[in-house]
């Protein structure tokens, strides 16, 4: 295997682990948000881009030493 398509491999298994983790992330905001809230549905590539930004702002940066 080359080098090229050794990346083109990493690069779908990462889109598709992408689609894996946004498609509950899909099912479940289009069940309750748009009935409690009154929110638009969103499809699956939303729901990608709100699991990369919800893993931005709740990611834990803290090393903290164990000793």
């Amino acid at each position: 295997m080359n080098t090229i398509q050794g990346i083109l491999l990493v690069v779908g298994l990462l889109f598709l682990y992408a689609l894996l983790l946004a498609f509950p992330t899909m099912i479940l905001w289009n069940w309750l948000m748009p009935n409690i809230f009154g929110l638009i549905q969103i499809d699956i590539f939303q729901a990608i881009g709100l699991n990369f930004l919800s893993g931005i702002l709740l990611k834990s940066n803290v090393n903290v030493k164990k000793d």
